[in-house]
């Protein structure tokens, strides 16, 4: 599962992948949702065990599948709330960078693949 967070600036929370797939490309926080752990309380844990912040998980936003390094995965992308939307993010557990980033931003950096088009399509593109 994966998480789409904005600031309050209308950025999106973006974090460098540290791992497979994909090592290096920016991407949505998320990961895996553990035994006996909902969606929502999965995406609430990855988001602050790899940027520190701390999010209130809302509606499901789009499904994806990635695929890369002879794996692939079903992913469910939540839109998710700042608790604190002062808190600035911090590097984490499976993340070698963070960042909010703004449209512009976000065309420049090497993504996971269709990143950018598939929240454009799902019209949660930042501002």
């Amino acid at each position: 599962m994966g998480a789409v967070v904005h600031d309050p600036a209308g950025r999106l929370l973006l974090i460098q992948r540290a791992h497979a797939p994909h090592p290096g490309r920016w991407s949505l926080p998320g990961g895996r949702v553990e035994p006996g752990e909902s969606v929502e309380q999965a995406v609430v844990r990855e988001v602050r065990e790899e940027t520190g912040l701390d999010v209130r998980a809302g509606a499901h936003v789009g499904r994806v599948r990635i695929t890369g390094d002879d794996v692939a995965y079903d992913v469910v992308d939540l839109a998710c709330a700042l608790v604190r939307p002062e808190q600035q993010p911090v590097a984490g557990d499976d993340a070698a960078a963070v960042v909010f980033a703004d449209a512009a931003a976000l065309d420049r950096l090497p993504c996971t693949p269709l990143l950018a088009e598939t929240l454009r399509e799902w019209g949660v593109f930042p501002a």
